[in-house]
């Protein structure tokens, strides 16, 4: 197969493959952007592999950075670009069940090409468009299917996260996973205990956020990866709820996908820190699902007031909404944006006082009074009992501290 238009990335990148196959060496595009090519889906990181060994890449161009030179990678420096260029190469000794303990630099298109993952992404391309394919993998990309190169034990053994990988691209690329492989992510799941919380955690997003992700989550669950991940082993049962999302469902975020995980676990705003702090996620990814919790459960009791919607803010509400469309019976969530329009404001920062006009004014001192009072007054302000105007401000104040 020849591919006759190359992508932009590859265009760019042809004079790095030509210095090197013109010094005598071979060079390949290869990985996830050749396979998303002959998708026709957008590419992103251009990868290349050669024959040449990292101290010959370098001696090739002037501009190069050990970027991971004991794995044979050096960066080369083009212009405004830059390319990860790595040797040919075979691994031996997976004893952590992800990194290999021995790396030997080869000479072989083939060697290198067999210890990939899948057959889909263990294509090669050469510069003038011509696909190397060893494996079979062109016609598994027409099947759409997802297939380990040679024995599926053997690459999950080698590095086991390439279980999450396989239903992350089950879910991006709408695959269905061959029986052999799907059989050995069962029988070898247990492994994913062997990984970093936030490796999961990557592909988990992924794999939510694919355009097939009721597909991912069905062998998520069916293989058993999902009781070796964070707070799920014994929630089999909740998990099923995410079967019965839209199929349509198209998450755009994480904070998305984890109100979505929150719901159906019926995990609450006070669980959900906890919760997330297992799964290794940010602590700006724990705030705003916490709000959106708070959200949803006013939603559920029909008692969505003004504060809740300031303190929640139109990017998480959003994020509520999206999570509500794909979810049943998951509230009333009507109108809820065009409420929050209608506050008087959207951040603190508007209101027409702060402590500073408090205390200059001698209407309170600093302490735990002056948060309260300023809780108070932003209160009024949101439900229209006072306009955000300093004069009515302080006046307010002053009758407040009064009555106390």
């Amino acid at each position: 197969m020849q591919i006759k238009k190359l992508p932009i990335e590859f265009v760019t990148a042809r004079p790095i493959l030509q210095t090197i196959e013109k010094a005598g060496y071979e060079a390949y595009f290869v990985g996830g952007s050749v396979r998303d090519t002959i998708l026709q889906d957008n590419i992103h990181d251009v990868d290349i592999a050669t024959s040449a060994y990292p101290s010959e890449i370098k001696a090739l161009f002037p501009k190069t950075i050990d970027t991971g030179i004991k794995h044979g990678t050096v960066m080369i420096l083009s212009g405004q670009n830059k390319y990860e260029v790595t040797t040919f190469r075979t691994e031996s000794g997976y004893q952590d069940f992800r990194r290999p303990d021995k790396v030997t630099f080869v000479r072989s298109l083939a060697e290198d090409l067999k210890r990939r993952d899948f057959t889909v992404n263990a294509l090669a391309l050469k510069e003038n468009g011509t696909v190397v394919d060893l494996f079979n993998g062109l016609q598994d990309l027409k099947d759409h299917i997802l297939r380990a190169v040679g024995k599926p034990e053997e690459r999950f053994h080698e590095d086991a996260l390439r279980m999450m990988r396989a239903i992350r691209f089950a879910s991006k690329l709408d695959f269905t996973i061959e029986a052999a492989t799907e059989t050995a992510i069962k029988h070898h799941a247990e492994l994913l205990e062997k990984i970093a919380v936030e490796r999961i955690l990557v592909e988990f997003n992924k794999m939510m956020m694919g355009q097939k992700p009721v597909k991912g989550i069905r062998y998520f669950l069916e293989t058993g990866l999902y009781a070796f991940c964070p707070q799920l082993n014994g929630q089999l049962m909740r998990l099923k709820r995410l079967l019965k999302i839209r199929e349509d469902t198209h998450l755009e975020n994480e904070n998305q996908v984890w109100l979505l995980m929150c719901r159906v676990l019926t995990i609450s705003s006070n669980q959900s820190h906890h919760f997330l702090k297992a799964w290794k996620t940010s602590n700006e990814l724990i705030s705003a699902v916490s709000n959106g919790l708070d959200l949803f459960e006013a939603m559920d009791q029909n008692t969505v007031s003004e504060q809740i919607l300031f303190q929640t803010g139109k990017t998480v509400i959003k994020d509520v909404l999206t999570v509500a469309n794909v979810l049943p019976n998951a509230g009333n969530s009507d109108q809820l944006l065009d409420r929050y329009e209608d506050l008087p404001i959207k951040d603190s920062h508007e209101l027409k006082i702060n402590g500073g006009i408090l205390l200059k004014a001698h209407i309170t001192t600093p302490g735990p009074q002056l948060g309260k009072l300023l809780t108070i007054l932003l209160n009024e302000v949101l439900t229209g009992k006072i306009e955000n105007k300093q004069p009515d401000l302080l006046l307010e104040a002053k009758k407040i501290v009064s009555e106390d």
